[in-house]
């Protein structure tokens, strides 16, 4: 991953620079092919040109609502303007690492970029709008920030002074800045990660998040740039940006705050620990929490995600970063942790140029004998059948449909596999039958749909979607994603009633039918809960201090046993993704009130903000600026 010190600024607001060795290194020794022939077409707005091709053409108008929307925004916030910039638009993320926009690898992690020298955005269509929208406005962020610094560097050759230079900036400014105004300050995956800093006492300084790399400077970038906002409001963040590129970084923290930066720091630390704590004391400790079924103690690895556990309950396939070179499709008894083989990874299949880890596990046959995960190949997102005991790929699979592919789920039967895919630059549920070779989609529309889960009668689908009454696609205004299930055989839809002002995902169903286990976060922190469908009831499981999730907060992180309802899951804790075990039966507690602000364990500090905050009204207000 090239930082802004380098041509290319790769925004990747999704994943996290420690990682990014091992996330690019699936690419390691390959050259750069680009499989398809993209027939671009464009789409003029007032301020930019999008170039798209016709896979993409019933949602292109609506990227072009979100981008003139930011524009809004953004030119605002900047007090700045320009004329006209390109955006590039791939269909999905298959796709997007065939561009020949850069002549570097774009790997299963970058998320999209921006070009310095033609400030022109680059980045695929993701699972639902919101992200979508997301992404672009991160970006757009990196392209009123070029364009300020060519005009300072116009206004030097012009005799003015020149400044320090954006590339020189650290890429904590740079990159949590954008994640700031594109995403604001109610964010529960940036606050667990600061809330893991705060429980390891690794709150870092200016120096350690100027240099370490370990240190994400997109998760607290943009919690730092958060505080400044809330407590000096957006106006002087913007202008303490500014006066970075013109001063240099330790000046513009006296001229514009009034304060050295190592004040500014000891007072951020203060206020996370002050808002935390409560939310903390009522939540396990490391003690309670007990330790991991897989973590680097026995995996030497730390990214070990998306665990899958047998039907049996006795082994677990998962994804880690176990060699140095290649995230990896392992197998683990699930009750020691012992690692028993590596099944599968892009380093070691020459068929295989990745495998999608970032937003999709994979699924048991329900015998357990073989084992369905998706990866990227020629250009396409493929579906691929492991035999378990012989360590073999069986099979391939290519599906025209959906070229994009997440989340496979094998059905009671074993005769078919469900997955969340895209067409149309949109995803929705499908049906491969493994017999027939015949795909069926369930639903088309412009809903996110995907994490499909069977029930154990095959009957039912339950899958995480933004579908729901808060989300109004043509107002481009999104709520919380939700859980629905629809019926296989008339394709009635409907949405459960869990958390409606939280994210509910991850569904998994108990192995007789009566519940659903999922991953919520009502109060901002990520657990796994427990749904009655005959009374209608929600237990908490787990109280974790940090959270249960995969990279991103949309990652699946939850598997049940089919047989036998053994969970596991995993949780980030200490900078490091670690996978817990726990048996069937476990309690759960009916009480779901929280200790401390109501939400505090997913807002950022200072809670609630003390001055103008102009991030928290535009992302409040999805009409202003927004074309018809």
């Amino acid at each position: 991953m090239k930082t802004v010190r380098t041509v290319l600024v790769l925004s990747v607001a999704l994943v996290f620079t420690f990682l990014t060795t091992d996330l690019q290194a699936q690419y390691f020794g390959r050259n750069k092919v680009q499989w398809e022939n993209f027939k671009f077409r464009t789409l003029r707005t007032e301020h930019f040109d999008i170039y798209y091709y016709a896979d993409e053409e019933p949602v292109v108008h609506d990227v072009g609502r979100m981008a003139e929307r930011w524009y809004t925004r953004l030119s605002t916030v900047f007090n700045h303007s320009f004329r006209r910039k390109p955006i590039v638009l791939y269909a999905n993320q298959a796709d997007f690492q065939q561009t020949t926009t850069t002549g570097g690898q774009v790997g299963e992690g970058t998320g999209g970029f921006t070009d310095a020298f033609q400030n022109r955005v680059v980045l695929p269509l993701t699972a639902s709008y919101a992200e979508t929208d997301h992404v672009l406005g991160h970006e757009l962020v990196h392209v009123f920030q070029f364009d300020i610094a060519a005009s300072r560097r116009q206004g030097h050759n012009q005799g003015q002074q020149r400044g320090v230079g954006l590339e020189e900036l650290p890429l904590w400014m740079v990159e949590g800045l954008a994640e700031y105004l594109s995403q604001g300050r109610d964010d529960p995956q940036t606050a667990m990660w600061l809330r893991d800093a705060v429980i390891n006492d690794k709150l870092p300084g200016l120096k350690k998040l100027n240099r370490d790399p370990r240190l994400s400077p997109y998760q607290f970038g943009q919690a730092l740039w958060a505080y400044i906002g809330g407590k000096y409001g957006d106006d002087m963040a913007v202008r303490l940006f500014l006066n970075a590129g013109v001063n240099g970084l330790d000046d513009a923290f006296r001229r514009t705050l009034g304060i050295p930066s190592e004040q500014l720091f000891r007072e951020w630390h203060a206020a996370a620990s002050q808002l935390y704590q409560p939310v903390l004391a009522a939540r396990w400790n490391g003690a309670q929490m007990g330790s991991p079924i897989l973590g680097r103690d026995n995996t030497g690895a730390d990214l070990n995600i998306a665990p899958v556990v047998s039907p049996d309950g006795r082994t677990v396939a998962f994804l880690s970063t176990r060699d140095l070179f290649s995230v990896g499709l392992y197998l683990a008894d699930a009750q020691t942790g012992h690692v028993i083989a590596k099944l599968t990874a892009a380093d070691a299949n020459p068929h295989i140029d990745a495998l999608r880890f970032i937003d999709s596990s994979g699924t048991w046959s329900p015998d357990g004998r073989k084992f369905a995960f998706i990866v990227t190949e020629r250009g396409d997102n493929r579906l691929a059948i492991v035999d378990v005991d012989s360590r073999s790929i069986e099979q391939r699979i290519s599906v025209p449909d959906a070229k994009s592919m997440t989340d496979p789920a094998w059905s009671p039967d074993g005769r078919s596999i469900a997955f969340s895919g895209e067409s149309g630059g949109v995803t929705d549920i499908y049906i491969y039958d493994l017999q027939s070779k015949t795909t069926r989609r369930l639903m088309n529309d412009h809903f996110g749909d995907f994490q499909p889960a069977w029930s154990p009668d095959g009957q039912t689908i339950a899958f995480a979607s933004d579908r729901g009454p808060a989300t109004d696609l043509g107002a481009l205004s999104y709520g919380p994603v939700g859980i629905s299930t629809i019926d296989v055989a008339s394709g009635k839809v409907s949405r459960l009633p869990l958390f409606n002002d939280a994210k509910d995902i991850n569904p998994q169903y108990s192995p007789d039918g009566g519940s659903l286990y999922f991953i919520g976060n009502p109060g901002g922190v990520s657990d796994v809960f427990r749904y009655s469908f005959s009374s209608g009831a929600i237990q908490r499981l787990t109280k974790v201090s940090t959270g249960v999730t995969g990279i991103t907060e949309l990652s699946p992180a939850l598997s049940v046993s089919k047989d036998t309802g053994r969970l596991m899951f995993s949780v980030f804790q200490q900078g490091r993704w670690n996978i817990y075990s726990v048996a069937s039966g476990t309690s759960g507690e009916t009480d779901l009130a929280l200790n401390g602000p109501a939400g505090a364990g997913g807002v950022l500090p200072p809670f609630p903000a003390t001055t103008r905050a102009w991030t928290s009204t535009y992302l409040a207000t999805p009409s202003e600026g927004l074309l018809p």
